[in-house]
């Protein structure tokens, strides 16, 4: 299964998909991390390259900015581990995830690229219900889960431009550790989510 998610990933057209909905669990758990510390979302854009930005108040700016890459591996790894458990649960999850896109469609989107994005995964994990009642959902849910989990994989990467901005230059500024070491912290915890569920095998739905 790894072998094919690491294909999906370097297929333009079927990665996009993927690619924004880590891109959408990195924002939405920035939003979750700011209300968690008493802070709010304002707002959350997503961009077709797979880019994005949540604006928050308040809350917490060291958590925030530490869930962004951290909260997308999280999610990657309760995709598969959910999906992996029993076929009730990975239709549980993806009904979770289907009112996560809906509430942040109606209370945190505020732009039609954002709108039409969302709207996309929406329809995704919509399309993977169609299968809730066979073995097939959660095949496709540890295989998204996967891809999640390799897209995390490189994204903290594209931090390390010289630029100092993003999560890791916040953090650094914050805690005076240096941004490469958050760097290798998110991407050696993707890398090591990814391996260990990549061994797993799957439970009878």
């Amino acid at each position: 299964m790894l072998l094919a998610a690491i294909i999906i990933v370097q297929l333009p057209l079927l990665a996009i998909p993927f690619k924004w909905l880590e891109s959408y669990f990195h924002e939405i758990s920035h939003g979750l991390a700011a209300l968690l510390t008493g802070g709010e979302i304002v707002r959350i854009q997503l961009f077709p390259n797979g880019a994005g930005l949540c604006t928050t108040r308040g809350g917490s700016v060291f958590f925030i900015s530490l869930m962004g890459y951290g909260g997308a591996i999280l999610w990657g790894c309760l995709l598969f581990i959910m999906a992996n458990r029993h076929r009730r649960l990975a239709q549980g999850f993806a009904l979770l995830l289907v009112c996560l896109f809906v509430a942040s469609m109606l209370l945190w989107v505020r732009d039609l690229l954002t709108l039409f994005i969302v709207a996309v995964l929406l329809l995704l994990v919509l399309a993977k219900l169609k299968y809730s009642s066979t073995k097939y959902l959660q095949k496709l849910l540890q295989m998204t889960g996967l891809l999640v989990l390799l897209n995390s994989l490189m994204s903290p990467l594209y931090l390390l431009d010289g630029q100092a901005k993003g999560d890791g230059a916040a953090l650094a500024s914050i805690t005076f550790i240096p941004e490469f070491v958050w760097v290798a912290m998110w991407f050696a915890l993707a890398l090591f989510a990814t391996y260990r569920l990549s061994k797993v095998t799957s439970q009878p739905g």
